[in-house]
């Protein structure tokens, strides 16, 4: 998608378009997108702590191949000016503030470590983006990666029963009999089928039927065996927030209900601890809610936060760290957080790293931007339907990110999800996608800018459903 305004139109044959630059840059992106997604050590059965080790060789390895061929990548196919796009005031800001807590923490050159992993992640979601030239090489992109993702998860079922669910010995045996495919834990498998699953219903809605509906289908089975009913109960919500506004020819009501709905989700969460006239209500009407602990956890991180609320504790220098493992752990505390890995609230973990200041970065950066850029999509075809895609993926990570831990946290695929979805965002609201027409035997491409829009603000006419 890198190419919208300077397509020519060219003659090549389909297999031999394989191995053109394009088709070269296609595959390299479907390679990036696929290999970070299942990660160098899939069907890991000892547990979610695994993920993005800085002390593990492989991933040592693996990432650093997967940052020299992004790198190289960008500089061999991309367009510099869609890559310089991409690097907007916010995120520069945010990734100081990250680079401060680095420094910050405890132990600099093993955060340091770690950080690495969570810039290579970030710059290869970048580098998916930019590589495909349109909108049909995207698809592409997407298409193989869900096979790939979802058909080695399926198939670890059958051959690797044992690592591809959870079991009754494993670290957490009240999980037994859930689904987490190649992934470390079915916190992580739920949200990226979820994400698969908005996946297909972009392809469905560009005319790609069969992959739509299949991919779709599949990753709401493998969902729905997760055992996870946040993210179950997300995804309709996620899909109906993104389409309905725009079914019923009122698009600026989207960004209006991801607001309110993220909104919300905050009272509901940490306004229950934090909010002194929610909490009461909550203890009068909801007494039980605790969100399985979760409010124990954020009460202490709360009150640990008033202590350094500037500058946090630094990168990787709060949970799991010896400064907890010192804490005394009273009897009726629900969870020993001296074992606890993340506070099980991305937002809140950001102002315990990195300080409330960063949090107020990171809010603008990852939730009121992208709804700028929505509102800014031109009213093309292919913009809409990928712009509709991305909106699906940050609202439902973000929403997410209330109950689970994820923000810069090495090569996490929800994370990288998350990352894909912002950028992409701010991409599609930026120029037109190129589109490519079908029903030609030669290759033909456009840019969807050279096409009339309706004076209904509708979709133009004369776009083509695939290229």
């Amino acid at each position: 998608m890198s190419n919208t305004a300077s397509l020519r139109k060219t003659e090549r044959a389909p297999l031999s378009a394989a191995f053109t630059r394009e088709g070269v840059a296609t595959a390299i992106a479907a390679l990036l997108f696929t290999v970070i997604m299942v990660s160098f050590r899939p069907f890991q059965p000892a547990g979610a702590e695994l993920t993005g080790q800085g002390g593990d060789i492989v991933n040592q390895l693996g990432f650093s191949s997967l940052g020299a061929m992004s790198i190289f990548s960008l500089m061999a196919f991309a367009d510099p000016r869609v890559v310089r796009s991409l690097l907007s005031p916010s995120w520069m800001l945010m990734l100081g503030f990250f680079f401060l807590s680095v420094v910050l923490a405890t132990d600099p050159p093993s955060a340091m470590r770690a950080a690495s992993f969570t810039l290579i992640g970030i710059l290869t979601m970048a580098t998916i983006l930019v590589l495909p030239r349109d909108a049909e090489a995207f698809s592409k992109v997407i298409i193989f990666t869900a096979v790939a993702v979802m058909g080695l998860s399926y198939l670890g079922l059958i051959v690797f029963p044992h690592e591809a669910m959870h079991t009754a010995d494993s670290q957490e045996p009240e999980h037994a009999g859930l689904w987490r495919g190649v992934f470390t834990h079915k916190n992580i498998a739920g949200p990226i089928m979820a994400c698969l699953s908005f996946a297909g219903l972009y392809l469905y809605r560009r005319g790609q039927r069969y992959w739509g509906a299949g991919i779709f289908l599949a990753a709401m089975i493998f969902m729905l065996h997760t055992g996870s009913k946040t993210t179950a109960g997300l995804v309709p919500f996620s899909i109906l927030i993104v389409m309905f506004p725009s079914l019923i020819g009122m698009r600026l009501g989207t960004p209006i209900l991801f607001a309110l709905a993220i909104i919300a989700t905050a009272v509901g969460t940490l306004g229950i601890v934090f909010l002194p006239p929610v909490k009461h209500l909550a203890a009068i009407y909801f007494p039980d809610m605790t969100y399985t602990g979760r409010t124990t956890l954020w009460e202490f991180a709360g009150s640990m936060l008033a202590k350094k609320p500037w500058t946090g504790y630094g990168y990787e220098s709060f949970w799991g760290t010896p400064l907890l493992l010192n804490q005394d752990q009273p009897f009726d505390r629900p969870w020993d957080i001296r074992t606890i890995v993340h506070g099980h609230d991305g937002y809140l973990d950001i102002a315990v790293l990195m300080g409330i200041p960063a949090l107020c970065v990171a809010v603008y950066t990852f939730l009121i931007a992208p709804l700028r850029d929505y509102m800014r999509i031109p009213l093309r075809r292919e913009n809409i339907f990928l712009g509709d895609f991305f909106m699906m993926v940050v609202l439902f990570t973000a929403l997410n990110a209330f109950l689970e831990s994820f923000f810069f946290h090495r090569g996490d695929p929800v994370w990288l999800f998350f990352v894909l979805g912002v950028l992409g965002l701010r991409q599609v609201s930026l120029r037109p996608i190129a589109v490519r027409d079908p029903d030609r035997s030669v290759r033909s491409e456009i840019a969807v800018h050279d096409l009339p829009v309706p004076p209904d603000g509708g979709f133009p006419r004369e776009a083509p459903a695939s290229m």
